[in-house]
């Protein structure tokens, strides 16, 4: 399962540098009853789609918790990789998202170390295999270190988005 979800991510990688016509794709869920952004997208598309209006209000108002995140080793960024999925009609993904990637700035997490999906009502997402990353709730946030998963934040954090984040690094 983590030689697959590795596979996953670094397709998911070329994928969003290679194929950005297929990226920010917007599509009517009718399960949701509304337009939902629909696979791979990025961070400017969350600040600037009407669907997503609900973005930048929540990561301008987020202070993120500097102290627990200079805990991290800063050695262990640059081999980090992250793959988040989320539904724009999550209120958990409308929440933990903007919060999320603020953090992941602060940190100095690169923009080919996050990969963003986004998933329709029944948590697919066209080409991307979901189903087999074991996803059930979103969000999910999936942590690779040196190609191999070291852990996920399931739909919402179970101490604070700052001190999972830890835990999971801590684990390395």
């Amino acid at each position: 399962m983590k030689k697959l979800c590795t596979l996953l991510l670094l397709l998911a990688i070329t994928c969003s540098l290679f194929s950005q016509e297929e990226m920010n794709k917007i599509v009517f869920d009718e399960n949701a009853n509304q337009e939902i952004l629909l696979g791979y997208c990025d961070k400017d598309s969350l600040e600037s789609n009407s669907i997503t209006q609900w973005f930048l209000p929540e990561y301008n108002s987020y202070s993120v918790d500097e102290e627990t995140l200079k805990s991290i080793n800063p050695d262990l960024i640059p081999e980090l990789e992250i793959f988040i999925v989320m539904g724009t009609w999550c209120s958990d993904s409308q929440r933990e998202v903007p919060r999320f990637i603020k953090i992941t700035e602060f940190i100095d997490l690169q923009l080919g170390q996050l990969v963003i999906a986004g998933v329709d009502k029944n948590k697919q997402a066209e080409s991307i295999p979901i189903v087999r990353m074991g996803i059930e709730l979103v969000p999910t946030f999936i942590f690779y270190y040196e190609g191999e998963e070291i852990g996920r934040i399931v739909e919402s954090p179970r101490e604070t988005l700052e001190k999972d984040i830890l835990n999971i690094m801590s684990s390395i």
